[in-house]
């Protein structure tokens, strides 16, 4: 069968929309519903932070190793029955999570989740985009992009009023209605696009792709909180990171007859260049989800609850105008290269305006400008970025494309994560420092405060200051990165007259 031959109308497209729509959701907000409530689960289950963390670590990096291999595993077993035994798989994994007696066994389960996880999000994107037919792709696309973009977005929100009102174990237990429903869906309506394939395991190349991928995340999941290369265990996995990844390359392009992940496809120059700008995506989307929460908590005590409601004024400015970019795409009438390229240095528009009014003394509302400003832009990223990168590969490349553009968004995020931390923390000792070091018996406001107050007192209103000043730092950082990424844009070819994309 052709790409073409799954397209779908009316009803039977609605049904396939709603059943991806629903597994997309399922696996993004995943991702951020669970880090609200992991102090609540650290105190639950005993653990430590560091043990903590493996709840997020560990997932990630079983999602990521699975990524890569999922056009692989759609041929071999075909997209229906994958994608079925995926999102079942996800389902159960999230009620064994949810039922977990202990922290062990609580990071095993999230670990199986993850497997199952990382054979959603990409599969899901290639559906959408074989489902809807070539002239309605920016459709697609756009229904795709409200769950990546909106989805990181709204899980603290879930998460936070999960948490409070109810119990953490609720955070893995609300996955299993739209589990079922999305697994049901996907059972009766979903065609296959080609039949499944008896295809040899290339185990070298999975044992080198997990070594290498799965080094690399856990050195930026867990870097700055072991110091970096000062420890011994980092050190050595960012070792294996290297050197599996190298070899795992070599291996693919020119020692085994039966790749399991086609690198040739990034031969393509639109490929390449859209996997690229979607590292560049994760970075602006997870760096600028991943500040803000933690100031207004951290700083300012709001609720979880509260937290997530100040993100999700960017959900709504972005799930209002996401259907004006896949309009604009989809017509071809604008160079989508200047579409992206100014929805990055909106990003940055947007970080700085927030580094502007992070002070110990901001609202709820003193935020919301800067949030809108990312909502629009954000809006403007995913479709056409999207559309870009498929519209540059023949349709039956489609799973390969989806999957190193999700990869790449993914390891994005990882990065902004792991830079955005180790600068708040290098910037918060630098302003303690600073400030401390000024807060001296010489200077009359100190010792006027010290009249009322108390060295603790004192101590901690440097502490607040400080971390504050960290804060809006990182905000400069992700203004920074967004704006000078933003021309990686033109690494893509010029769209052809009258095509909605940046063809090769």
């Amino acid at each position: 069968m052709s790409g073409s031959s799954v397209v779908e109308y009316g009803w039977r497209r609605m049904a396939v929309t709603l059943a991806v729509s629903l597994a997309t959701m399922l696996e993004i907000v995943d991702t951020t519903i669970v880090n609200v409530a992991l102090p609540t689960i650290q105190g639950n289950l005993g653990a430590t932070i560091d043990e903590a963390a493996w709840v997020v670590t560990g997932y990630i990096i079983a999602n990521v190793v699975v990524i890569p291999l999922t056009p692989w595993l759609q041929r071999r077993f075909g997209r229906r029955e994958y994608y079925a035994f995926s999102i079942i798989g996800f389902t159960v994994a999230s009620m064994l999570c949810g039922t977990s007696g202990s922290f062990t066994e609580l990071i095993m389960w999230r670990f199986v989740q993850g497997i199952f996880g990382g054979g959603l999000i990409s599969t899901s994107q290639a559906i959408l985009q074989e489902t809807y037919p070539p002239a309605e792709i920016g459709k697609g696309q756009a229904i795709f992009s409200l769950g990546v973009v909106v989805g990181p977005t709204i899980g603290p929100t879930i998460g936070g009023i999960i948490t409070d009102q109810l119990s953490w174990r609720w955070v893995f237990f609300i996955n299993l209605l739209p589990g079922l429903l999305a697994t049901l869906l996907v059972l009766l309506v979903l065609r296959n696009p080609e039949k499944p394939q008896r295809l040899p395991l290339d185990l070298a190349g999975v044992l080198l792709l997990a070594a290498g991928i799965g080094s690399l995340q856990y050195v930026l999941e867990e870097g700055e909180r072991k110091n970096w290369f000062t420890d011994s265990g980092i050190l050595f996995f960012a070792v294996v990171a290297v050197v599996g990844i190298v070899a795992f390359v070599l291996w693919e392009l020119f020692f085994t007859k039966t790749p399991v992940v086609d690198l040739h496809i990034l031969k393509n120059r639109g490929v390449a260049a859209g996997s690229l700008l979607g590292m560049t995506l994760g970075i602006s989307l997870y760096g600028s989800v991943l500040i803000l929460p933690q100031f207004v908590q951290t700083v300012l005590g709001f609720t979880a609850t509260l937290s997530g409601y100040l993100i999700m004024v960017r959900a709504l400015a972005i799930g209002l105008l996401t259907p004006f970019a896949a309009i604009l795409v989809t017509k071809g009438k604008v160079d989508a290269r200047w579409v992206i390229g100014g929805g990055f240095v909106l990003v940055g528009v947007s970080s700085a305006m927030q580094a502007l009014v992070t002070t110990t003394s901001s609202s709820f509302w003193t935020f919301a400008p800067a949030l809108i400003v990312g909502g629009v832009a954000l809006s403007q990223l995913f479709v056409p970025l999207s559309v870009a990168i498929f519209s540059s590969a023949p349709p039956q490349d489609a799973p390969k494309v989806s999957a190193f553009f999700n990869l790449a968004r993914q390891l994005g995020g990882s990065i902004a994560t792991a830079v955005l931390v180790t600068i708040l923390d290098r910037r918060d000792a630098f302003h303690y420092a600073m400030l401390a070091g000024s807060a001296t018996l010489d200077r009359l406001p100190v010792v006027q405060f010290l009249e009322h107050g108390t060295p603790l007192q004192l101590y901690q209103l440097l502490s607040s200051q400080a971390l504050t000043m960290a804060f809006a730092d990182t905000a400069w950082w992700t203004a920074a990165i967004s704006v000078v990424l933003a021309p990686l844009v033109f690494l893509m070819r010029r769209p052809r007259a009258g095509m909605p994309a940046l063809m090769e």
